[in-house]
Parts: C-alpha cells; structure tokens; sequence
C-alpha cells in the first residue's frame, strides 16, 4: 500500500493513525470557540482540525435559502449558513493560531470558489466530502492542486466510488470509508468495508465516523484504518445538526489515546512467555 505525506506527517500502513478532529461548524460562526475547540484537539493529540467552506450562493439556491428557519442569527436559511460562515479574517486568524499551537489544518471545500480561497493559505491537503463524490468538477479541480486529496464515501456505491477514483487517481489520495448519517446506528457502520476497500485500491484507506461514543472508531482502526476523522464539540448540546455525532473533550482524549496504544496492543503475532508471568506460572502451574 502506498504511503502519503500530509504536512509533516506520513500516512499509510505501519505509521501511527492519522487523527483528524472535524470542527466543521460547530464553531457556530465563532472564532473564539473555534479556538477553544483547537486547543481540545491539541491537547487530545490529533494530528490536524479540519474546517468546512462553502460559497452560500453557488451551494444553495435562493428558494433554499429564502425557506424560513429559526437560528441564533435570524429567521431564514439563508441567515443561519451566513451566520456560520467564515471568510478571510476569520481564517487568517485560525491560520495563525494552529501555528501558534503546531497544528496542521485544512478544510471540506462545497464549491471551486472555496476550494481556490484556501491557495493562500498553503493548506497541506484538501479535503472532498461524501455530499460530493458524485461532482466531477470538482474532484477535478481539487486535483490540479497537486496536494494530497481525502475522499470520504458515505452516501455512495462501489460504483460511484470507482469513478471518483478514476478522476482522481490514487496517487496522493486517501480513501475514508463513511456512513452519512448523523448519528449513525451500529448496524450502519459496516466497519467490514475498510479491508474491502484496502483490497480494492492501493491508496490509504480510514474512516470517517459520525456514530456517537469511541468504540467504533477504535474498532475502525483495529480493522486497518490509517486515518481517522471525528467531528468534536465543546457540549454536544450545543446549537447545530453536526454536534450529536461528535466527541467531546473527555471522548476525544480517550479515543486518541485508545488508538495510539493498538499498535502495542496489538503485538506482533509471536508467541512468548513474559517475564511478568514467570512468578505466576511458578506459583500457580500444575503438571501431570
């Protein structure tokens, strides 16, 4: 399987799970709580944040956004996806406190505006969500960046997936195995699939888990997942549809350092008598 770079850090089979902590908008249009939410995922260990752009008028129509909607921000829809935007202050200021902090970001880019908004900012990856596996244009211009692409395949079928990959190549690429449900129930998660896909393409494969609790994503890696996304909260009874299927501080902490032990858990498949149970077996061996 091919090993990438992404920013400092490698991915692949045999390097440490990538972990990615999706702030997405569960920020809530507040540089302030984005930044808190940075600290968690530092402090949790994860390797980068990830973000979501969107260019309001090019993803939703005005019929869209003109249907009412009750908000913090206002009455409309087209109020609460502005009052969750960020634009170029917001991320200038994200940008230079991930580096205060040493942590990698990027984001999901909806439309080739946003994907272009973030050249100057040097992101180490870009980032293609399920909602548009399915958008050749896009996944052929997020190719022309020449960076390492994440791909994530919730709401798709294997022939979709195919054709997503064909455009995009599996140079520089990583596939996330992903169900699109927020949350998602057990029987949905189908963790089966992360070999599957591993045997179907060359490129790293993770997943990207919107269930709630740890023990999923734990398993996800167990099953050969290099990289791991998860969204996060401060409270998951704050205001959004994305914050029920993310991990708070505590969860994250223990998902992150859960995962980083599987290696070592995991051993290496040798049979052997540790030095730690040679006072038990004298103790406690019976022999004919």
């Amino acid at each position: 399987m091919k090993k990438i770079q992404i920013g400092t850090k490698h991915v692949g089979d045999g390097e440490p799970t990538f972990f990615i902590a999706e702030i997405g908008i569960n920020h809530n249009g507040s540089v302030d709580i984005a930044k808190e939410l940075i600290d968690v995922a530092a402090d949790a260990g994860c390797d980068a944040v990830k973000f979501q752009k969107r260019t309001i008028d090019v993803v939703y129509t005005k019929e869209e956004l003109d249907k009412p909607r009750e908000s913090p921000w206002g009455t409309t829809n087209r109020q609460q996806k502005e009052g969750l935007e960020f634009g170029r202050a917001e991320y200038k200021e994200i940008d230079k406190y991930c580096t205060k902090k040493n942590m990698m970001w990027f984001a999901s880019s909806w439309d080739i505006q946003s994907i272009d908004f973030f050249d100057e900012f040097d992101v180490p990856c870009y980032k293609i969500p399920s909602a548009l596996l399915t958008h050749d244009n896009i996944l052929q211009h997020t190719r022309t960046k020449n960076k390492p692409v994440i791909l994530s395949t919730g709401m798709s079928t294997m022939d979709q997936i195919h054709h997503a990959v064909d455009i995009l190549g599996e140079d520089k690429l990583v596939i996330l195995h992903c169900t699109s449900s927020y949350p998602s129930s057990p029987q949905e998660l189908n963790l089966n699939m992360i070999p599957t896909l591993k045997d179907l393409f060359s490129c790293p494969i993770g997943y990207s888990g919107h269930e709630t609790g740890i023990f999923s994503s734990a398993a996800a890696a167990v099953k050969g997942a290099c990289m791991i996304e998860r969204h996060i909260t401060l409270d998951r009874a704050m205001y959004g549809s994305d914050q029920a299927a993310s991990l708070g501080p505590p969860g994250l902490t223990r998902l992150v350092r859960d995962i980083h032990l599987i290696p070592t858990i995991m051993g290496d498949g040798i049979k052997r008598v540790y030095d730690t149970e040679v006072p038990i077996m004298e103790k406690l061996r019976r022999k004919n």
